[in-house]
């Protein structure tokens, strides 16, 4: 798991495919700061994925 930073531009144009894969195949630059690690996103690609799991409600 990690942090990922998308700008408003690149939620535009990817945010059907950030909100409807299973998976993200995402390509952008690692920071860190803080201690925190982050990706700041320039690139979010659909990743297929074999099985079909949908995540868990931990509520």
């Amino acid at each position: 798991m990690v942090n990922v930073i998308c700008t408003l531009g690149l939620w535009q144009g990817y945010h059907r495919v950030a909100r409807a894969s299973p998976a993200l195949l995402i390509r952008g630059v690692v920071e860190k700061a803080d201690g925190v690690v982050s990706l700041l996103a320039d690139r979010l690609e659909a990743l297929p994925m074999r099985i079909t799991a949908k995540s868990r409600d931990f509520r």
